[in-house]
């Protein structure tokens, strides 16, 4: 069982409904399934809940989303960056706190990478060019694996991958070490050895790909002996 959190949205129309909606794009729970695993969907909720919600999970996944609110790490918000989502900022890093607590495997993607880093007090750069080349359009670069790193391990080779962010890593969390980059230098994927169990963050989106092998990854380290 595989927990995802997910976007909160009002407004969200379907058939003759306009509503609050908890949505989550379907590349997630499709990229789950195919690694073998299976998706809950975790809405943003009382951040007080959050241990109690890790502790029914073998697997969690913060999914990708809108920019973290740069109070979460000190710095004042520049032009370029997106509104909040505070309930949704708030439920995540108790999320991410309570799996580290816990040793529940955790992968964060996009978003959810950059989240794991303030989560552990790192800061991010607000703007940087190149890796969301047309808004609403996803894109693609290659990212180099780390030698002997946790990624390096799960794809060994460099890998074309789909992206689009507009925020990196800037100073690394507490304990958190790269273990891929793009061309340009850009932090592509973290990891926690300092600590015991499971923990990815990739800057990219597997569930735009066909490369299963990170959330197998996650499954299989989430499955019970």
């Amino acid at each position: 069982m595989i927990g995802v959190s997910t976007y909160l949205e009002s407004g969200a129309r379907w058939g003759v409904w306009e509503l609050e909606a908890a949505l989550l794009p379907a590349g997630y729970p499709r990229l789950v399934r195919r690694a073998g695993g299976l998706a809950a969907m975790l809405p943003p909720d009382d951040p007080l809940h959050a241990a109690d919600v890790v502790a029914r999970l073998d697997g969690l996944v913060i999914a990708g989303g809108p920019d973290v609110e740069p109070v979460r790490y000190g710095a004042e918000r520049e032009p370029r960056t997106g509104p909040p989502a505070r309930e949704r900022d708030a439920w995540e890093l108790a999320l991410i706190d309570a799996a580290l607590a816990a040793g529940v495997p955790l992968l964060g993607i996009c978003r959810g990478m950059q989240l794991l880093n303030v989560a552990l007090g790192g800061t991010l750069v607000q703007h940087i060019d190149g890796h969301a080349e047309q808004v609403g359009v996803f894109g693609g670069h290659t990212v180099k694996p780390v030698p002997g790193s946790l990624y390096g391990g799960v794809v060994p080779e460099e890998a074309f991958v789909p992206t689009y962010h507009h925020q990196a890593v800037d100073r690394l969390g507490e304990g958190l070490v790269p273990s891929a980059y793009a061309a340009d230098g850009t932090i592509e994927a973290l990891e926690l050895p300092s600590r015991p169990g499971w923990v990815l963050g990739v800057q990219w989106h597997p569930e735009m790909g066909d490369d299963v092998r990170v959330m197998r990854a996650l499954v299989e380290a989430a499955t019970p002996n």
